[in-house]
């Protein structure tokens, strides 16, 4: 609020602070001069202890605020653990029972553990007697005298009820002012909701595709005023009913195509599918997955995407909206830790490093012009001819596809393995090509080809490009595994000590073959191979400045196995026991081989993990009901085949086994809302490419949150119906028109 509120402050007074319950400088002085601010939905607090005095802000926003409110609801924080209060010798807190009784206007204060009146707040007077400031600003906490709050309400006259009146009219527009001197007749209300149906349906489309809403030129003359104005005329012109209200048949005043109208509408969309999602999650627990990327105006914009389990057992992503922000802390998930531990090695090793270099280089002399590329194909293809007819390569339905080069990036980690395999097929033909590039291009181009070559006609080179790629692809299955969009812990678990096998068996066994590969590799494109009972000489180092070692000893000693060791250390690390104790421990539910991990003391250890959802005694009874649960689960072939823990809880839910166990089931959905990988937020930056292009680079944080939470969620958007859109934009603000 602080960031969009201003305030005059008085410097014999102290600073009025959100939430305070002395008197302010505004409410001693209503003559004060107040600045009009823009005011954002998202930004008012809801707690109310922590709300400003209405009285502070400037009369004509006044009633924005109170609609901002009313539409929020009162702030009703259920699952929260009330703090316990002595009064008279005894402990008493606040019920939440009392949300249900008093369901329209109780509020609760986390911050100052109080209850307040949502009506009262906005509309009572200072000069209204009845009730005093306790429901207001002071906050009511004598939880032992509970019937205060029915004596609240009070009779017919009350000044709660008169707050309760003020409120109902100010969201019945039909008894606004402006309503009343207007005296719309019927029809015009009809053309009204025609022309704002109309508007509604033009948006939505331009929503789901992901377009641009305004044109460079809008004016009646143009030949292309815009997606939004355009898509007017094409509803327009198929319906005469729409063409009767909209465009130049509607009111000069009142043509609901303003820039403004546009975004309330927008607005109002995005408001109906966040209920929605809440609606959808309600009392469940969730995991919020977060991830940052840049947008095309290079602002860092932070996903948020809400993981929860349904009713029905399944496990939902709803992404929920993107929050401009400089700086944030955070953890890696799996698929991240993976990409570190793989990069790390890169920036480590000195030769690893050299030729990601190289390779980025190749990249940018080779594939500097399409002329360029035009000539790799080429020659790719007569090669691939070549070997065709030596009988070198076999042909088939998907085999020798036409490839490019492609270029290693930070963000995608897999870009790096993709980079490696491509350059080792079209080898010799890069070769070719930066050789013509050496022959024929500028002076400083040619400096560039000449060191390439030299590079690539190196045997350490090539050495470390078959040790990375061998690297890289004993990890890749692992990295396409993690970035799926649903993906079990007990699957990611075996994953990673897969991986760790593997890269351990190839440091062990391999050597040898690998050796061999890279030989062979390099006697058919007529690379020299050093002998490696030899000295090892460092490339641009004389023999009497290098180390007393042997080519065998540097390329086995201080690249194979230190490459594979820095990996394995890495790994290691980074998914150690301790970090994987909550899912070794969740590994135990796997149905697989008839639950043939199932350990019931690490499942109560797991339980333990969570004290905030298991007490004491559930924990005993847990114990208990995990025994006759496995028994039911192994005499039961539907559960028994289950294909994992998903699979598993959806049939729980099928056979209402979920309501027979109950603490298994819990336990069981807490494990499905731990996330895996934010494969789910990586694809909001997909999204948030398409929204925000960069013929729309100016987009707002907010205009761009709306766009993206209705282009992304389009499944829950459907499911929204007009007249609820319509009946939450009318409720936005004072309309001209009225419905």
């Amino acid at each position: 609020m602080e960031k969009f509120l201003s305030r005059t402050q008085n410097p014999k007074r102290p600073n009025p602070i959100i939430g305070e319950t002395g008197s302010t400088a505004a409410s001693n002085q209503p003559h004060a001069k107040r600045t009009r601010v823009d005011i954002d939905p998202d930004d008012v607090p809801s707690d109310p202890g922590l709300r400003r005095r209405i009285t502070e802000y400037d009369p004509n926003d006044q009633d924005r605020v109170r609609r901002v409110y009313l539409q929020k609801g009162p702030c009703q924080p259920v699952n929260h653990n009330f703090p316990q209060t002595t009064i008279n010798g005894r402990l008493r807190r606040f019920n939440p029972s009392w949300f249900v009784k008093y369901r329209p206007w109780l509020e609760y204060s986390i911050a100052k553990d109080a209850a307040y009146c949502l009506y009262c707040y906005l509309f009572k007077s200072q000069n209204e007697e009845g009730g005093g400031d306790a429901f207001t600003y002071e906050g009511f906490r004598n939880w032992k005298k509970c019937e205060k709050l029915g004596s609240h309400v009070g009779g017919p006259t009350s000044a709660h009820n008169k707050a309760r009146e003020k409120a109902d009219n100010l969201l019945n527009q039909k008894q606004s002012i402006q309503t009343s001197l207007s005296r719309q007749t019927d029809r015009s209300r009809l053309e009204y909701r025609t022309r704002l149906n109309a508007s509604v349906e033009a948006i939505r489309f331009l929503l789901r595709q992901g377009l641009a809403f305004r044109g460079h030129d809008e004016s009646l003359n143009s030949r292309n005023q815009g997606n939004f104005l355009e898509f007017l005329k094409v509803l327009s012109n198929n319906s005469d009913n729409i063409k009767d209200v909209v465009l130049k048949n509607a009111p000069e005043n009142h043509k609901l195509t303003s820039p403004d109208i546009q975004k309330d509408i927008v607005r109002a969309c995005a408001v109906e599918i966040s209920n929605l999602i809440v609606s959808e999650l309600g009392d469940a627990c969730f995991a919020i997955l977060v991830d940052e990327s840049r947008d095309m105006s290079y602002k860092e914009q932070m996903a948020i995407v809400l993981r929860y389990v349904d009713t029905g057992g399944r496990v939902v992503e709803r992404f929920f909206g993107v929050v401009h922000s400089e700086s944030a802390f955070y953890i890696h998930c799996f698929a991240h830790q993976l990409q570190l531990a793989l990069v790390a090695v890169a920036r480590k090793h000195r030769d690893i490093d050299s030729l990601f270099n190289t390779i980025s280089n190749i990249s940018n002399v080779v594939g500097a012009s399409a002329k360029r590329r035009d000539i790799l194909r080429e020659k790719h293809a007569v090669r691939i001819l070549e070997a065709l007819e030596t009988g070198e390569i076999n042909s088939g339905k998907g085999l020798n596809q036409e490839l490019v080069l492609k270029r290693p990036g930070d963000t995608r980690w897999s870009s790096h393995y993709n980079a490696l395999v491509n350059l080792v097929v079209m080898y010799a033909s890069v070769v070719e090509v930066t050789e013509t590039i050496q022959e024929s291009a500028y002076a400083e181009k040619r400096a560039e080809a000449t060191a390439i070559l030299i590079q690539m006609r190196c045997f350490e080179f090539v050495f470390c490009l078959h040790l990375m790629r061998a690297v890289l692809g004993l990890t890749f299955e692992l990295s396409q595994a993690l970035q799926k969009r649903e993906q079990d812990i007990v699957n990611a678990i075996e994953l990673v000590r897969i991986a760790k096998l593997r890269l351990q068996e190839m440091r062990i066994d391999e050597w040898d073959s690998f050796l061999d590969e890279v030989s062979s590799f390099c006697t058919k494109l007529e690379i020299d191979i050093p002998k490696m009972d030899d000295r090892f000489v460092p490339q641009g180092r004389s023999r009497r400045n290098s180390q007393d070692i042997t080519n065998l000893h540097h390329y086995r000693v201080e690249l194979f196995y230190t490459v594979i060791d820095m990996q394995l250390q890495e790994l290691n690390n980074r998914f150690n026991e301790a970090n994987t104790e909550l899912l070794l421990c969740a590994s135990c539910f796997n149905p697989r081989d008839c639950f043939s991990t199932f350990d019931i003391n690490k499942l109560v250890r797991l339980a333990e993990l969570y004290s905030n959802d298991f007490s004491a005694c559930e924990l005993v009874m847990l114990r208990n009901q995990l025994a006759t649960y496995i028994i039911d689960m192994r005499s039961n072939i539907e559960f028994s085949s289950a294909k994992g823990i998903t699979e598993l809880v959806q049939r729980m839910v099928e056979k209402r086994k979920d309501g027979i166990y109950p603490l298994v089931y819990r336990l069981l959905k807490l494990i499905l809302t731990l996330p895996i990988a934010t494969a789910s937020v990586e694809r909001t930056f997909s999204a948030m490419n398409i929204v925000k292009c960069k013929l729309r680079n100016k987009m707002g944080d907010q205009w761009l949150n709306d766009c993206l939470l209705t282009y992304i969620e389009s499944e829950l958007f459907e499911l929204i119906d007009n007249d609820i859109v319509i009946e939450r934009f009318q409720n936005m603000s004072t309309r001209r028109g009225q419905l």
